[in-house]
């Protein structure tokens, strides 16, 4: 009797194992994914020397810098709004801000620049009304790649590394 896991469903003509024979004596189709006993797929292998490529369209870390700015607003109302805007975003690294403007630091995780720009250009304004941000627009937006970012620090020049955490005044 052959043993199967709970919540499998076993099928006629399911190939018990690679190299072996289908159920009437038919060998498994070519194509067709070899799988060890029990129903788990056969595990390959890479021969030893051969470079393993990562495909291009994983997502990368991008550090944004969104700038937005406006009519004076109070301050520990702006507070508040970024503050509960770093707590639906858990991303976000900093916020600085004033009565009249605000900048926020985050890392993204996106496919390419494109993507990391978008979600950007999306985040005050659809966070405006949940966390209750002031109404102003977006004048400056940065978007970088970790290592330019790493590059840019070890130099001594571009944004500081993100410290303090937090919500801060300017």
């Amino acid at each position: 009797m052959r043993r199967v896991r709970p919540g499998a469903a076993s099928r006629a003509g399911t190939s018990p194992g690679p190299g072996s024979a289908r159920a009437g004596g038919a060998p498994r189709p070519t194509g067709t994914p070899a799988r060890a006993p029990g129903g788990e797929r056969a595990l390959t292998s890479v021969a030893a020397g051969d470079a393993y490529e990562e495909p291009e369209d994983l997502p990368r870390l991008w550090h944004v810098t969104l700038s937005v700015s406006g009519g004076e607003a109070p301050l520990k109302e702006v507070r508040r709004g970024l503050e509960q805007l770093a707590h639906d975003h858990p991303f976000l690294l900093t916020s600085r801000y004033a009565n009249d403007h605000a900048e926020i630091r985050y890392w993204e995780e996106a496919r390419d620049l494109h993507d990391a720009a978008a979600v950007a250009l999306r985040l005050w304004g659809e966070h405006r009304r949940t966390a209750n941000l002031p109404p102003w627009e977006i004048v400056g937006l940065e978007v970088i790649d970790r290592e330019t970012y790493h590059q840019r620090v070890a130099e001594g020049y571009g944004p500081l590394p993100a410290t303090p955490v937090g919500v801060h005044p300017f």
